[in-house]
């Protein structure tokens, strides 16, 4: 879903973000932009950014090959 309209930033821009090691919220600020401008999804963007802190990264290629091992 997309968080921030203005900079078009996703919560999955928000994951790979915190998973790199963005660790504040300003850090995501600076890296992405998100709630620079109107600021209207700060709150949501916090949120993101805390949710995605509290879980460890998954492998981009196992969560997209598990659909496909399981059909096999």
């Amino acid at each position: 879903m997309i968080v921030c309209v203005c900079r078009r930033v996703s919560d999955r821009d928000i994951q790979h973000a915190a998973h790199r090691g963005c660790g504040s919220f300003e850090d995501l600020q600076m890296e992405l932009g998100v709630a620079t401008c109107c600021g209207r999804c700060a709150d949501c963007a916090r949120s993101v950014l805390l949710a995605a802190q509290s879980r460890p990264a998954q492998g981009a290629g196992a969560s997209a090959m598990a659909p496909a091992l399981a059909l096999a």
